[in-house]
């Protein structure tokens, strides 16, 4: 996978690696920026959160102090009426508790006072006198043992509801037997709505638990469900209740700042030390809660991120492709280089690298330009001084043959055939040497040839017919001088002189399409593909001591390619025993 990777990275562009690189390493490095920040911002906020808990719950403790102070007061100011016990005070008694109740009736419920006889009075006694109150002869038992207030655990008063009761016992003035005892039972749904105006919200609650895991605040049926659903209570009881495992979770909780699990998810737990009242409040905060409050922050650095990827998206390309112009300017330049004949040149403007880089690609391209013209001109020079040598180094037995025959022909008294024999001899001599420049038309190289087939015919008799078909205007297209005779040469020695019939060499000129297309084609041997792929080689062999010149096939082939370009030169077909065709392509060059 890796070097799959690597592979496809090396084959990429300077520009896409650059931009590639740039682009991801300032993501890379925002993004974990941008991370970092809102993960401080984050813990920032939970902690104010789980700060202003902490102030909130001090307070509610510091609240619950002065309001058992409260209680207590009243409970002192009822133990210094001691006469409210004793008979005949019932109605007074009554009137006490009624006026006490009246003037703090948002903290307390219901008030009594309970002799030694069992007697009760209290603030609503009509109430009393019809449902009672089975709860107090516990609590008056409960008192007897205590000096002070006592404080009891959360229980149902058929008077008051769920409740708490604050006892206190009282003695006569002056002596140690009790009377009786005052107890306030306080109002628990109000005290929690008190409560609730700082915690209770959709995403936090709380719990007041005693030391005995009882819990004291109590559900208000007239609060929205939702302020319920953070908790898990057992709603198959009427007010719903929490769960007993629940509280006793809760009961073990350390004093300070702890994680639990609430009814569908976790939830942090601020619980405080416990107060004069011997009870622990407990505030529970959900825990998606500090993610829900920090989103107005996520939405700003998603419309942050995005606006800025966008930028550095398009200023990464922006650089890279500026950074990297130059080195692609050059990459074009040099693949554009075809011809050394028109040199792309880079213009440079900078002062850096890439400048340094452009001019000495210009210094080079001039270096190589000068180096290919001189070695283009010394390979011309070279060509013509071998053609001018092949040209000159007329085959000796070529000489020696001919002038036998002419010698023969004297003997014979055949002085006309003697006389055109030289003559021929004579204009071949002539066509070769004197003749300036390399091209001729194709009408005197077809006159040079028919000379050389002259001379052949002397020498080996109806051996061969030569038949020639040029049109028109093919006749004064220019080419190479001594094109055709290596070819029909070639053909006589290899292809006819062979043969014990006459064998016949046909050449047809045309003009298509502004090419000059000869075809040369002969009736002879032919040839095997072993022998047709080695004709391009022949240039190192020693030349045939039949040839007239040391032109061959390779020469012809080499020299059309030099002078015209690859798609000109020669095309051989041939089949053993049925003949050879030699196809000469040419560009159409009208003199």
């Amino acid at each position: 996978m890796l070097s799959r990777i690597n592979h496809w990275m090396k084959s990429r562009s300077m520009v896409f690696k650059h931009f590639l690189f740039l682009f991801a390493g300032t993501l890379v490095l925002f993004g974990l920026l941008a991370w970092n920040n809102l993960q401080e911002a984050e813990q920032l906020f939970r902690k104010q959160v789980l700060s202003d808990a902490t102030v909130i719950i001090d307070r509610t403790n510091l609240y619950l102090d002065a309001y058992l102070d409260n209680v207590q007061n009243i409970l002192l100011l009822l133990s210094t009426r001691d006469d409210l016990l004793d008979q005949g005070m019932e109605e007074e008694a009554v009137k006490v508790l009624r006026k006490y109740a009246e003037k703090n009736s948002t903290l307390y419920k219901t008030l009594y006072l309970v002799r030694a006889d069992g007697k009760v009075m209290s603030n609503t006694q009509v109430y009393l006198d019809i449902i009672g109150n089975p709860n107090l002869a516990k609590l008056y038992e409960m008192s007897t043992a205590n000096y002070g207030v006592m404080i009891s655990e959360p229980y149902h008063s058929p008077l008051s509801g769920k409740t708490v009761a604050f006892v206190l016992p009282i003695s006569a003035i002056g002596e140690d037997t009790i009377k009786g005892i005052a107890v306030v039972e306080i109002d628990l749904i109000r005290l929690t709505d008190l409560l609730s105006q700082f915690m209770n919200t959709r995403n936090q609650t709380f719990a007041i638990i005693t030391n005995k895991s009882n819990i004291v605040n109590t559900l208000d049926t007239s609060w929205p469900l939702d302020y319920y659903k953070l908790l898990p209570y057992n709603t198959r009881v009427y007010p719903p209740e929490l769960n007993e495992d629940f509280v006793d979770r809760i009961q073990e909780l350390p004093v300070g700042i702890t994680e639990i699990e609430g009814a569908k998810s976790k939830l942090v737990a601020v619980k405080s030390g416990m107060n004069k009242l011997g009870w622990y409040f407990i505030a529970f905060i959900e825990d998606s809660y500090f993610y829900q409050n920090i989103l107005i922050l996520y939405n700003n650095y998603k419309t942050a991120a995005v606006v800025w990827v966008l930028i550095l998206l398009i200023s990464s390309y922006m650089m890279s492709r500026y950074i990297t112009y130059p080195v692609r300017t050059l990459v074009a330049k040099m693949d554009r280089v075809y011809d050394m004949e028109v040199l792309p040149s880079i213009s440079v403007t900078r002062e850096d690298e890439i400048g340094k880089l452009a001019r000495s690609y210009n210094a080079m391209m001039e270096r190589i330009h000068h180096l290919l013209l001189e070695t283009k001109e010394m390979e011309k020079r070279k060509n013509q001084y071998e053609l001018k040598m092949l040209q000159s180094q007329i085959a000796p037995h070529f000489l020696y043959n001919t002038l036998a025959c002419i010698s023969s022909l004297a003997k014979q008294q055949k002085i006309e055939a003697v006389r055109e024999t030289i003559r021929a001899l004579v204009g071949l001599l002539s066509f070769s040497f004197d003749k300036s420049g390399e091209f001729v038309t194709l009408e005197e190289e077809i006159e040079g040839l028919r000379m050389y087939a002259y001379i052949q015919k002397v020498r080996y008799g109806e051996k061969f017919v030569m038949t020639i078909d040029a049109e028109p205007e093919t006749l004064h297209c220019q080419i190479l001088k001594l094109t055709l005779q290596p070819l029909v040469e070639n053909a006589i020695f290899h292809g006819l002189a062979p043969q014990k019939v006459q064998g016949h060499i046909r050449i047809h000129a045309i003009v298509r399409r502004e090419r000059l297309c000869i075809v040369i084609r002969d009736d002879g041997l032919g040839m095997n593909p072993e022998q047709l792929s080695s004709v391009f080689s022949e240039r190192h062999r020693t030349p045939s001591k039949h040839r007239f010149t040391g032109i061959g096939i390779m020469n012809v082939q080499e020299r059309i390619r030099l002078h015209f370009g690859e798609e000109f030169g020669l095309r051989i077909a041939s089949i053993p025993e049925v003949g050879t065709l030699i196809r000469i392509k040419l560009p159409y060059i009208s003199k």
